[in-house]
């Protein structure tokens, strides 16, 4: 058995221990889906980076910057600005007015702020949690899927099924306590590896003497324009595809959990600053690997350029080094996935089953329900990811999309605005999902602008703008 394969194996089995441990910790339903808020603030901090942050980033950035080059610096910079503005604007005031509500998910949240809406809220909340985030988990199967057939020879499905089986088992057992703490140990891989490599492959271009300025005038002149060669309205419209990435964190219902579960609230500040010393380097290590990749090998070897990241284990690192590595490609998908399927059970068993239709469970049969509703979604989620052939990318920017202009203007301006309504909330949550389905299908329309940037901006006029005329018409009736 190789070192390579040894590291990964005892990853694996570390994360059903974390599982098996935490099993008997949960006794209620706020205890498997938030942990009791009571995490301390550097489980939170990984958490949510770790969750954050999914195959996407440690295997799509890394290669759309193999595919586009410098252009994708923009999507970097407005993924870090986004985790910059909601953990200033949103996560403070989120954890005291969600245990003042009492409220344990986002949908619940809103739900007892507007009991007026409650219901419908709830109903639409549930319905675009399950239907992005499907497409969000089905991503990182794929991902975990692409990493294993590249480092191990393993057969796409089978890599596909060997990640979720994992993933599904260790979350349906320990519930949040088991995502926060794989969390944080997937979280410290992810950094370490998003670090680690890049310094290799720029080590690797130092010796042999080769150049990264030689290699993208090669690859040709837009992968140096930071508009990928784009000019006049084109060009903007790239900017501004890139930075919209920050408008998608403030609508992601498995970051905003956590900031709900945090045990002490004057604790956020120390969670944020952890959080902005992950991310910073984070990011420009996925955009050095795909830079530093196209300069040690062109895109020629690759007929999928999201490969870049565990060939390059594969080929700088020691075997060892390299298990440790992957565990950490594998950690992205995994400490993504296991949130989400998280947050989909309980707005599915909470939201829905028992708040809505009012069927009422003992805490342990609330317990089961959960974890069976937990294992209906990885399956539909696995077997999206086996019958598509979208690349890891583009699937997160449309959930991305999705759950950010659903959920984030209502949820800013909630927390924000005093005159928010419940109707405003309502429309707000219609026009964000159906913005981004919709906008999608327009043949050429992500090419004048990003759906992230227009559902996002179109959503929130018309949240104020409904609350505006709703509050208006409350006070003179």
């Amino acid at each position: 058995m190789s070192w390579t394969l040894a590291g990964f194996i005892v990853y694996l089995i570390v994360l059903l221990i974390v599982g098996l441990l935490t099993y008997r910790k949960n006794e209620n339903v706020a205890d498997y889906f938030l942990a009791g808020r009571k995490l301390n603030p550097w489980i939170v901090a990984f958490s949510e980076r770790a969750s954050g942050e999914s195959a996407w980033l440690i295997l799509g950035l890394p290669g759309a910057a193999l595919a586009a080059g410098f252009m994708e610096i923009w999507t970097a910079l407005g993924c870090v600005l986004g985790i910059i503005f909601y953990w200033y604007a949103i996560a403070g005031r989120l954890r005291l007015q969600s245990e003042s509500q009492g409220a344990i998910t986002l949908p619940e949240f809103f739900a007892r702020r507007f009991p007026e809406g409650a219901i419908p809220i709830r109903i639409l909340s549930t319905t675009i949690i399950i239907f992005f985030f499907t497409f969000y988990l089905s991503a990182q199967f794929n991902g975990a899927g692409k990493v294993l057939e590249v480092t191990f020879g393993i057969p796409k499905y089978w890599g596909m099924l060997i990640g979720a089986s994992c993933i599904i088992f260790y979350t349906m057992l320990g519930g949040f306590l088991a995502v926060a703490w794989t969390d944080f140990v997937q979280g410290a891989i992810m950094f370490s590896a998003l670090v680690i490599l890049p310094l290799a492959g720029l080590v690797e271009v130092f010796e042999t003497e080769k150049s990264l300025s030689v290699a993208l005038e090669q690859a040709g002149p837009e992968f140096w324009d930071l508009t990928g060669g784009k000019t006049g309205w084109a060009g903007i419209a790239a900017v501004i595809s890139g930075l919209s990435w920050a408008f998608g964190y403030m609508g992601q219902p498995h970051l905003l959990t956590r900031f709900m579960s945090i045990k002490d609230p004057g604790k956020i500040s120390m969670s944020r600053r952890i959080a902005f010393i992950w991310a910073i380097p984070a990011f420009t290590g996925a955009l050095l690997i795909g830079l530093t990749g196209l300069a040690l090998y062109g895109k020629s070897p690759f007929s999928d350029v999201e490969h870049i990241m565990p060939f390059m284990a594969n080929q700088l690192l020691p075997s060892w080094l390299t298990g440790i590595l992957i565990s950490g490609a594998i950690a992205a998908m995994m400490s993504t996935a296991d949130s989400q399927l998280l947050v989909t059970s309980s707005a599915i068993a909470e939201d829905l089953f028992h708040r809505v239709l009012g069927i009422q469970f003992s805490s342990k049969q609330m317990l089961l329900f959960s974890r069976l509703i937990t294992l209906s979604v990885g399956l539909l989620a696995f077997v999206l990811a086996i019958t598509s052939s979208k690349l890891i990318f583009n699937m997160v920017s449309y959930a991305w999309s999705g759950l950010g202009s659903s959920f984030g203007p209502a949820l800013v301006l909630q927390l924000w605005w005093k005159r928010t309504t419940a109707w405003g909330v309502i429309a707000g949550l219609i026009t964000g999902a159906l913005g981004t389905i919709l906008w999608t299908e327009i043949p050429g329309a992500n090419a004048l602008l990003s759906e992230r940037f227009v559902t996002f901006l179109l959503a929130f006029i018309i949240v104020w703008l409904v609350s505006l005329l709703t509050s208006f018409s409350n006070k003179t009736s």
